[in-house]
């Protein structure tokens, strides 16, 4: 029997057609995207969660990484030594408890393609193919990101904003969001474009009894506008309809069990049941409470290469656009989707859990 040279000819044209998008943003410029591709509504799943078959001590991560350390005492650990290429599925699964336990996770010097990174984000859920912004040629499934010093519309409209407006969970707007994100950035300027992340577990603790009692049980309306009026301020054609979701203000993570607040500036719109007064009150000091919260936050030198992996059920992040004046950032992000969130009335706070585990040991 001859040799199946149709499927031999496609993977030799898979391996060609690769884009190298590290190259195409440092030789280009931008590269993206914006096809007027319309898709249905997004359909409502059963998440299973790969965290659920991890490893409680991690093994498979800790026993083989050269060196792992945190970076705060609340947010925030470094991984050297492990190429995420290389992952088994159990390191997959013991990755993902990891990020719900420690918010965000960081390995530098990655050599994960985005064609391998669309394989890697499938194993942690279905992934989010976003409504309105640019992305390559044939990888619906990232997001890229690019700004440079070139583009005077986007400079001046982040100029125009306080980076506090900034603060977001990813598109939260959706009745089942991000569970966890992976970002590589391997494009970077000299100086500048740093990522703040907080911990949603903290921002709980922080709060009094009195706030969150009266917090927990209240639910919140997330709503995309802020991605469909830059589509309208940009003329990129929306790809499916931007929905309104009502979540929970405080969350309880799936692994972990902890309380989380669970609004942001970026995609909260109101809180149900207030009049709009109390709603507006009510926000603004919570959106305070996060952004203030150094104690309980990371800022984030990027390097060449290095991939960030966060859980959005129980972070915050914020990029602050510095560098406009310094040279280029680039990078691709991909999106994984998760549970509808839910408050677990007899759920815990990380505080709470963490200090009866000390008791227990003690």
């Amino acid at each position: 029997m001859p040799p199946n040279t149709t499927n031999s000819t496609e993977t030799i044209s898979e391996q060609f057609q690769k884009l190298d998008l590290k190259a195409l943003a440092k030789e280009k410029g931008p590269y993206q995207i914006y096809p007027k591709t319309s898709y249905p509504p997004l359909e409502p799943f059963e998440h299973h969660d790969p965290g659920k078959l991890a490893d409680p001590k991690k093994a498979s991560i800790y026993d083989n990484a050269e060196k792992i350390f945190d970076l705060t005492p609340s947010i925030g650990t470094e991984v050297h030594g492990l190429q995420l290429s290389q992952f088994t599925d159990q390191q997959k699964n013991d990755l993902a408890l990891l990020a719900a336990e420690r918010g965000v996770v960081f390995f530098r010097n990655q050599d994960l393609d985005p064609y391998q990174a669309v394989e890697f984000g499938r194993h942690f859920g279905p992934l989010h193919i976003h409504n309105s912004v640019g992305h390559p040629e044939g990888l619906p499934e990232l997001i890229s990101i690019f700004y440079d010093e070139k583009n005077p519309q986007t400079r001046k409209y982040f100029e125009t904003k306080s980076a506090d407006e900034g603060w977001h969970s990813d598109i939260t707007y959706e009745n089942q969001p991000a569970g966890l994100t992976f970002l590589k950035l391997d494009v970077l300027p000299p100086v500048g474009g740093d990522t703040i992340w907080a911990s949603a577990y903290d921002a709980y603790d922080k709060l009094s009894a009195p706030m969150q009692k009266f917090l927990e049980g209240l639910e919140a309306v997330h709503t995309g506008q802020v991605h469909k009026e830059n589509a309208k301020r940009t003329g990129h054609f929306i790809r499916r309809d931007f929905v309104d979701s009502v979540h929970p203000v405080v969350r309880t993570h799936p692994l972990t069990g902890w309380k989380g607040l669970f609004v942001q500036p970026g995609f909260t719109k109101s809180i149900v049941g207030l009049n709009r007064n109390e709603s507006d009150l009510l926000l603004k000091y919570l959106f305070g409470h996060i952004s203030g919260g150094h104690d309980f936050q990371i800022r984030f030198k990027w390097t060449e290469d290095t991939i960030a992996v966060w859980d959005n059920r129980c972070t915050f992040h914020c990029a602050i656009f510095d560098y406009f004046t310094e040279g280029r950032r680039h990078g691709w992000r991909i999106t994984p989707t998760a549970e509808r969130p839910y408050y677990d009335p007899n759920s815990k706070s990380r505080k709470q859990d963490l200090a009866a585990k000390a008791a227990k040991d003690y």
